[in-house]
């Protein structure tokens, strides 16, 4: 008996009684629409669950990148896919911020869409450039009180991850910087390590190179645990700031009206693949820390507090998208 036969009565095992209430899902090839391009850091975690799960489950999961308009062309897809388990959205944080950004979308991003399972978050790190004279976050706080509007901040984009987290570092501690948007992270990191817009909260995934090389200064990973990779960076509640927690994060959903077993089956073959260890190392080397409850219940949880987090930032600090 090969691998692929002994992954696939393993996963047959596990999965057997929520198969069964979902009728065997998958009947047919699932498509799951990634709304970035391929090869980027939304595109590599979807096809290693692709992959891994194509190993264990009856049909292939293929992955489907639809780009455009951000994430709403390939969101559109999905919303108005039949309800059969059959289409699946690969989506980030992005998804949690389109009401307030774009009033007039082609779907409804609350009630057109049901979490199927949280997959991992990947946090924020706080960076400056290599000779910005602070060392820690308390110091870049302190400067910014004590020299208000005086320094720029970068981001990959109005409305983008990398912006909301910085607003919600600077509206939490009541300190201003000026907002300087970018079309991406890389074309931002030029002015960041010439020190002309010497402050960048980034995704820890692609700050890691950097800070790793020291060309940039890792203040407080905004999480609740070290990043292994910077052992000696603190947590933002370690450097003395508490609940200024900001993420990135990867979770999957289907049509609402999607049948609940169907939907139960799907977060249950994706929470096995999260649980390999070979998935977690793997996962582990993009800064990600994988959930340990890959429920749809637990997904849609958090996917209602980091909405109203959001949308509250948005609001107070009047950002609208690019």
């Amino acid at each position: 008996m090969n691998r692929r036969d002994l992954l696939g009565l393993g996963a047959a095992a596990a999965l057997a009684p929520v198969a069964a209430r979902a009728q065997a899902w998958p009947t047919q090839p699932v498509r799951l629409i990634v709304p970035f391009a391929a090869g980027g850091p939304t595109d590599i975690p979807a096809r290693l669950f692709a992959d891994e799960m194509s190993k264990m489950l009856p049909q292939r999961v293929i992955v489907e990148n639809r780009t455009g308009a951000g994430v709403i062309v390939g969101s559109d897809a999905v919303a108005k896919a039949p309800k059969d388990g059959q289409t699946l959205l690969y989506t980030t944080v992005a998804h949690s911020v389109l009401r307030p950004l774009f009033p007039r979308l082609p779907f409804d991003p609350v009630a057109d869409f049901a979490p199927v399972s949280l997959i991992g978050v990947i946090p924020m790190v706080i960076t400056v450039n290599k000779d910005f004279p602070v060392r820690t976050l308390r110091e870049l706080i302190d400067k910014l009180r004590a020299e208000p509007g005086k320094w720029d901040y970068a981001s990959s984009g109005n409305g983008g991850a990398l912006h909301l987290a910085t607003e919600l570092l600077l509206r939490g501690n009541d300190v201003r910087a000026n907002h300087v948007p970018y079309r991406g992270t890389a074309a931002a990191m030029p002015d960041v390590l010439n020190g002309s817009v010497p402050i960048i909260v980034d995704v820890a995934t692609t700050a890691l190179p950097f800070v790793q090389r020291g060309e940039t200064r890792a203040l407080a990973v905004m999480d609740e645990q070290r990043l292994p990779q910077l052992p000696d960076v603190p947590t933002t509640a370690e450097a003395g700031f508490p609940g200024l927690l900001a993420y990135t994060w990867h979770m999957v959903m289907a049509p609402t009206g999607t049948p609940a077993p169907i939907v139960d089956a799907a977060a249950a073959a994706f929470g096995r693949v999260a649980k390999e260890p070979d998935v977690q190392r793997r996962l582990a080397d993009l800064a990600m820390r994988v959930v340990t409850d890959n429920s749809p219940a637990y997904a849609q949880r958090w996917l209602e507090a980091e909405r109203t987090k959001w949308e509250t930032i948005i609001r107070e600090a009047g950002i609208r998208a690019d």
